[in-house]
């Protein structure tokens, strides 16, 4: 089945709301040591020509698409700061940022923003995006797009094939009852293949009715709900549960967790793509790439002469065909081939390029051993700016603090340390005790174990200090609230 755009074109509804709905979830285990669990590659700035991370470039790539709303945005508690503070940084203030309790896979996450967006519209569109893509020609990309805005307000469940140039095995297919080509550009959806093995991958290369299924997709509201309802009703009851009892935090709707915890966990190919007749693929010629190892950041950045690809400080000797990257010092490389080296604060990562598949298993050996590099980084984003881990020792510990203007962290106490806090550059102001005081640079100020204190930017530009710990336990769970403007948790 195909469609014949010209012939429906005048069909399109003019009035419609476009919702784009990001998905924006992830571990951090296949960019790490870059990436972790606390701050997965989405808010990473993976592109050595741009100055925005993945997730800020999904939205502003749809930028001219027509009727385009403000962003619906999935993520996890845990992460929801970073996408907020990333998206003010666009100047979006969106209050749609969906905290999921648990991750649930992609199934749950669409019904949930489905069933929010049709309360105020039930046939708006959904354009549903993960936060870790990359498109290299953002206008083929929004052209492509409004092609299938003609096709979703038929009632179609448009997805998006890439056609393939390798034989992947870590992508899915879709193959389609009419070969995808210059000609033809959409077609009915016949089945989805799972990643498949090598040798399976290299036949399906080679038969035009096969893409690669990109994730992305666009229907109704309507449209999909009524088919989650017929093929999972249960995602629907459950996720339609959780919406009804969910609660605005800040710029965050907390969903119910009770019942969202009985959502079952599945993957809206298997939910419904798989099921329905209601499929239609639509190809996508737009330079995609799913950023999903570092093998895959080297084919989709600028190279030398010789192969090979920097970022930050770095000085090669004849080497070919490597990704070496620097956040912190200097890396030098001298008759090297074919190897990914990263270095970042307190981590070096130094594999093969064409084994960086294996790195998600070493990250979960490292989570069985509990170590802290697998989740965090020495750089920890908060609503009122971040620390960077300078130094630590047993009992004691350094960090750099930066407040954003206007700023203020929690009005907090601490059980087991004491604070020594430096001023190197703003203003801040203090409150010890309910005894406030103003610090300029170079002034200092100490906090002592059990005393309520608050710290605060009063300005109009960043306060950066140094902090000194001490004390006989260091974690960031020693924290006592008693008024946070930020709605985080007291006690």
């Amino acid at each position: 089945m195909k469609f014949a755009l010209k012939e429906i074109s005048d069909k399109i509804v003019s009035k419609f709301n476009l919702i784009p709905v990001i998905l924006s979830g992830g571990s951090g285990t296949r960019l790490w040591p870059l990436s972790r669990s606390c701050y997965p590659k989405q808010y990473l700035n993976l592109d050595g020509d741009s100055e925005y991370s993945l997730l800020q470039n999904t939205f502003l790539r749809l930028k001219g698409l027509t009727n385009l709303s403000e962003p619906m945005i999935i993520c996890n508690e845990e992460q929801r700061f970073i996408v907020a503070e990333q998206m003010r940084l666009l100047n979006i203030y969106t209050k749609n940022i969906i905290l999921e309790p648990f991750g649930k896979n992609t199934g749950p996450a669409i019904a949930l923003a489905a069933l929010e967006a049709s309360k105020h519209d039930e046939d708006a569109l959904l354009l549903v995006l993960s936060a870790d893509h990359q498109i290299s020609d953002p206008n083929s990309f929004r052209n492509t797009i409004e092609k299938g805005l003609i096709i979703a307000q038929q009632g179609r469940l448009v997805t998006f094939g890439i056609i393939p140039n390798k034989a992947e095995t870590g992508y899915g297919y879709i193959e389609s009852f009419e070969e995808l080509s210059s000609n033809i550009n959409s077609s009915k959806i016949k089945r989805f293949v799972e990643k498949p093995s090598k040798e399976i991958a290299e036949k399906l290369i080679k038969d035009k009715h096969y893409s690669w299924n990109s994730g992305i997709f666009l229907f109704k509201a309507s449209t999909i709900i009524k088919e989650l309802n017929k093929f999972e009703p249960e995602i629907i009851k459950h996720c339609k549960l959780s919406i009804n009892e969910s609660k605005l935090d800040f710029n965050f709707k907390r969903i119910n967790k009770v019942h969202f915890k009985k959502c079952p966990s599945i993957p809206i190919d298997i939910a419904v793509m798989e099921k329905t007749d209601l499929g239609t693929v639509l190809k996508l010629d737009a330079g995609w790439s799913d950023i999903g190892n570092w093998q895959s950041i080297w084919e989709n950045s600028k190279k030398d002469s010789s192969g090979n690809s920097f970022k930050g400080q770095v000085i090669v000797k004849d080497s070919k065909k490597c990704y070496l990257r620097s956040e912190n010092k200097l890396v030098v490389g001298i008759g090297i081939k074919n190897l990914i080296v990263i270095e970042t604060s307190d981590v070096i990562l130094i594999a093969d390029k064409n084994s960086s598949e294996a790195l998600k298993e070493l990250v979960k050996e490292l989570e069985k051993r509990n170590l802290p590099e697998v989740k965090v980084n020495s750089k920890m984003f908060r609503p009122w700016g971040n620390y960077t881990s300078i130094e630590n020792g047993s009992k004691w510990q350094v960090k750099k603090l930066e407040i954003k203007p206007g700023a203020s962290l929690s009005l907090q106490k601490h059980i087991h340390r004491s604070e020594h806090w430096v001023v190197v550059d703003g203003t801040a102001q203090v409150e010890i005790d309910s005894v406030t005081s103003f610090l300029e640079v170079n002034e200092s100020i100490y906090v002592p174990v059990g005393s309520k204190h608050r710290l605060s930017n009063p300005l109009d530009k960043n306060l950066i200090l140094i902090e000194v710990q001490s004390g006989s336990y260091l974690g960031e769970d020693d924290i006592i609230r008693f008024d946070d403007v930020y709605g985080r948790e007291k006690g």
